[in-house]
C-alpha cells in the first residue's frame, strides 16, 4: 500500500496549475481497484469494506493536508453499498469528483445513496441477468460438442467487460466535475428521492424474502377448521408477521445498538425450536 500511494503522490500534478488534484492515471487505477469492491462482503454493510479500499488512496491524496476532513471522507465511504461491480467505477469517479470540489459531506452522501440502488439494477440486469447467461448459454454449447472455442470465447468477453472498467470511471468522473453546480441543486431532491426508493425497495424485499407462516389450525367445530395464517392473517394483512419482524429487528439495531450477527443467531433459534413445535 505504500508503494501505490508513493506511486500516487508521484504522478500528482501541481494543484495551482489544474484546479484538480487528480489525473486521469488516476482515475484509470481506482477503476481497476473497484475489483476490491467485494473483498470483504458483508450482511452488515455489504461492499462497504470494498468501496472504501477502493477509494482510499485517492482520498489520501485529496485530503493529505485535512486529517480531520480524511477521517470523516473514510467514515462516509465506510457506510452501507451494494452495487453492480461491473459499472461501479461511474458511482467511483463521480463520488471523487464531488470530493475533489469539497462538496458538504451531506451533499456527497446523498448522491452516492441515490445513485448506487439504480446502478445495481441495471448493472444486474444487463450483466447478470441477460449478457452473460446468454453467452455462457452459447459457449456451454459449443464445449460440449467438443470446440475449444466456447469456453475463450466466455473468458474473452469477461475479459473485455474488466477492461473497459476505466471507461465508466472516467465517465463518472467527468460527469462529476461537469455537474457539481447541478448537483448540489439538486441534492435535496435526489436525498428525498432516494429515501422513497429506498422505503419501496425495503419493503419490496421484505414480502419477497421474509416469510413467517403460522402453522397453527384452530379446530372450531367438528366440521370446521380455522387456519390462523391464511384464514386469519392473510385476510387482514397479508406479510403482517414478515413486516413486524423486520421493524422489530430495525429497532434492535436503530435504538438498542444490538449486534447484527447476534440478531441473525436469535432468528435462526427461534426458526428452529418454532419450526420443532409446529407452530411456524
Amino acid at each position: 500500500m505504500a508503494s501505490n500511494d508513493k506511486e500516487l503522490m508521484d504522478d500528482a500534478p501541481a494543484k495551482e496549475e489544474s484546479g484538480k488534484i487528480l489525473t486521469n492515471a488516476d482515475i484509470t487505477k481506482m477503476a481497476y481497484r473497484t475489483i476490491f469492491l467485494q473483498a470483504s462482503f458483508n450482511y452488515e454493510r455489504m461492499q462497504a469494506g470494498g468501496w472504501l479500499l477502493t477509494m482510499l488512496p485517492y482520498l489520501k491524496r485529496i485530503y493529505k493536508d485535512d486529517p480531520q476532513g480524511l477521517a470523516d471522507a473514510m467514515s462516509d465511504n465506510l457506510e452501507f453499498i451494494n452495487t453492480s461491480p461491473h459499472i461501479v467505477g461511474f458511482l467511483n469517479g463521480l463520488v471523487l469528483a464531488m470530493e475533489e470540489a469539497h462538496q458538504s459531506r451531506d451533499m456527497i452522501r446523498n448522491i452516492k445513496v441515490a445513485l448506487f440502488p439504480p446502478l445495481a439494477g441495471i448493472g444486474d440486469a444487463i450483466f447478470w441477468f441477460t449478457l452473460l447467461p446468454i453467452l455462457a448459454g452459447i459457449c456451454s454449447s459449443m464445449a460440449m460438442e467438443g470446440s475449444p472455442v466456447g469456453p475463450i470465447l466466455f473468458f474473452l468477453v469477461y475479459l473485455a467487460l474488466f477492461l473497459i472498467r476505466p471507461l465508466w470511471a472516467r465517465m463518472g468522473y467527468g460527469l462529476g466535475v461537469k455537474a457539481i453546480g447541478r448537483l448540489k441543486e439538486a441534492s435535496a431532491k435526489i436525498g428525498k428521492a432516494a429515501t422513497v426508493l429506498g422505503c419501496t425497495v425495503l419493503g419490496g424485499l421484505i414480502a419477497s424474502y421474509v416469510s413467517i407462516n403460522i402453522q397453527t389450525v384452530v379446530q372450531v367445530n367438528e366440521n370446521a377448521k380455522v387456519a390462523i395464517q391464511t384464514d386469519v392473517l392473510d385476510k387482514i394483512f397479508p406479510n403482517m408477521l414478515a413486516f413486524g419482524y423486520v421493524f422489530l429487528m430495525y429497532y434492535f439495531i436503530k435504538k438498542r445498538q444490538a449486534n447484527p450477527v447476534v440478531l441473525i443467531l436469535v432468528t435462526f433459534g427461534l426458526s428452529i425450536l418454532l419450526s420443532f413445535f409446529g407452530i411456524l
